[in-house]
């Protein structure tokens, strides 16, 4: 076949091209799914606690993922500012994933440990109260809505069943208990200091 008559068919081209992309992609992920560093969790992984599983959903809910990134690349600026960059071990129970792109504040990969609960309470009600520059809302509202915990045992058993997160059934038994009462602040506090724990040394 002639490059002259592919160049001249639009849609051959078309065709060929998504043919060549096709092959080209498959070439780069097929591998990804037998690497044991990408589908393996990392050593210390734990899965969320009810309290932080409602606490994520909470920071999805508020768009939090939209400002703040939670992969450290693999660059020396970033390592030094927030430390060992990520690995896809870390993440294999994430769903969706918060990797994010966009930094409109810090990234939060390794933000667990760093800050006392306390600065976290007052941080996310005003942030300026802690940070002066800082650009980022209030969310007031998080320490006066209360968490019932009526889903929470749902969704530990969704990702035990079709995302093989090792949760026992004491813990999904539990759930409910271990959140009711709750406000959807202690929530968002406790996946922010959950976030990094199995980072690489």
């Amino acid at each position: 076949m002639k490059h002259e008559t592919i160049e001249k068919n639009i849609g051959l081209m078309g065709i060929l091209t998504l043919i060549v992309i096709s092959f080209g992609g498959l070439a780069e992920i097929v591998p990804l799914f037998f690497l044991k560093e990408t589908t393996q969790p990392v050593e210390g992984l734990k899965p969320y606690t009810a309290l932080q599983m409602e606490g994520r959903d909470i920071y999805i809910r508020e768009g939090c993922n939209v400002c703040h990134s939670q992969m450290v690349r693999p660059f020396r600026a970033e390592t030094e500012r927030y430390g060992s960059y990520s690995v896809a071990g870390e993440h294999v129970w994430e769903h969706p994933f918060l990797w994010g792109s966009k930094r409109t504040g810090p990234d939060l990969a390794r933000v667990g440990g760093r800050y006392s609960d306390e600065w976290h309470r007052v941080h996310l009600i005003n942030p300026r109260d802690v940070v002066p520059e800082s650009n980022m809302p209030g969310f007031p509202w998080l320490a006066e809505n209360t968490l019932d915990g009526e889903l929470t045992a749902k969704k530990l058993r969704i990702f035990k069943d079709y995302f093989d997160v090792p949760y026992t059934e004491e813990q999904i038994e539990n759930a409910q208990a271990e959140v009711a009462g709750k406000t959807e602040l202690d929530a968002v506090v406790a996946y922010l200091q959950s976030l990094g724990h199995a980072a690489p040394k």
